[in-house]
């Protein structure tokens, strides 16, 4: 991607939605989009690339409150929702979508330090997941990345966003005081691999650990860069560890996180007296993906011998699977997020194929789940 050639939309003045077909019974057709941007020039191009793909767009809007008025009057099954808009923003018109008609919302966001900010305001607010803009020629850009934006608009589509999180207690519970450090094994490492939904649920995770549980933990979250280093600044704000975007030759010990930064593939250099040592690396994307959470998993396997967790959350496609069957052979424990909490059950169904996870554990147990996994035997 070219991110050095200057973006030149044509705006339009239109600022009427613009309606391409009526709704019908989900059973009688394909998935159905709404599309909210306040360039026309987006909006044509974002409706050319998803009809190439198979999908309908039923509706474009100029702004979140046209968005919000189309999606009441199709019912589409996914909005693709810019996030600087006039009047109503996408960050407003997400909250408003999810309160009043809910569905699955796709943030379209720009490589941009405040954008990526408003992104993750925007999953706060309850869209699934988002796609990066091109910064550099738009009609360019967005072309090489069509078959990648068919396919997340169409897992997005797929969320049931209606469903309220299930709160089941899992039958597993800390036994003792979390901050108790006597409670815990010693120098314990945890690698969380996340993708579609992902973000919230890692962040509520984190904001739940004790500082007390001493973990070195490392996050593959699947995220272009430009967005992890905000990732991992609010993952910092949010939790008792310091967490920060790792860097080729970081290292940390306990009570410290790295996020794996985008577009790099983040490898277990070493350990050693309870630090690890990481390297970034450009190598090929690993199931179509990079940072792939299966090189963590891989190498912290092969580089680790105290207590290693790895805990695989929601997201589409099959990263990790083959990295827990190493965990699983190192003699580490395997926990994954259940299917009613999950937005994509794809990667947890993956690695529970494999057969070596040790627990399922809805979204509100994870944290109970990772901390019983380091926790002593009576």
């Amino acid at each position: 991607m070219d991110r050095g050639i200057a973006l030149i939309e044509n705006h339009g003045v239109s600022g009427e939605m613009t309606s391409t077909k009526a709704a019908e019974p989900r059973s009688n057709r394909g998935v159905r989009a709404v599309v909210v941007d306040d360039s026309q020039f987006m909006r044509t191009l974002i409706s050319d690339m998803l009809d190439a793909g198979g999908i309908t767009v039923v509706e474009t809007a100029s702004n979140g409150e046209r968005g919000v008025e189309a999606v009441k009057a199709h019912a589409p099954d996914v909005v693709t929702m810019d996030l600087k808009m006039p009047d109503v923003d996408g960050i407003e018109a997400v909250e408003r979508i999810m309160a009043e008609c809910p569905t699955p919302v796709l943030i379209l966001s720009a490589y941009a330090a405040d954008d990526a900010e408003l992104t993750f305001e925007a999953l706060e607010n309850g869209a699934v997941d988002f796609f990066e803009k091109p910064s550099g020629e738009v009609s360019v850009g967005l072309q090489k990345q069509r078959e990648v934006l068919v396919s997340t608009v169409r897992s997005v589509a797929s969320v049931d966003v209606s469903a309220p999180e299930r709160t089941v207690e899992s039958g597993v519970s800390v036994s003792t005081d979390p901050h108790d450090p006597a409670r815990y094994l010693e120098r314990p490492t945890l690698v969380i691999g996340a993708s579609t939904g992902g973000p919230t649920v890692v962040e509520s995770v984190l904001s739940e650990l004790p500082l007390e549980a001493d973990l070195r933990i490392l996050i593959v979250q699947h995220m272009p860069d430009g967005f992890t280093g905000r990732f991992a600044k609010r993952l910092d704000e949010a939790s008792d560890y310091a967490v920060r975007e790792a860097t080729d030759g970081d290292r940390i010990g306990g009570g410290e996180a790295l996020v794996a930064k985008g577009g790099s593939h983040l490898r277990v250099s070493g350990y050693g007296g309870g630090r690890l040592r990481v390297s970034l690396s450009d190598d090929e994307p690993v199931n179509n993906v990079r940072p792939a959470v299966d090189v963590t998993l891989q190498t912290a396997a092969a580089q680790i011998d105290g207590p290693l967790t790895a805990a695989i959350f929601t997201g589409m496609g099959a990263d990790g699977a083959d990295g827990v069957r190493d965990v699983n052979a190192a003699g580490g424990t395997v926990l994954v997020q259940d299917e009613e909490t999950s937005a994509v059950f794809g990667m947890p169904q993956r690695a529970i194929e494999t057969g070596v996870v040790d627990e399922v554990y809805p979204r509100s147990e994870l944290a109970t789940g990772v901390l019983n996994a380091i926790t002593t035997e009576e």
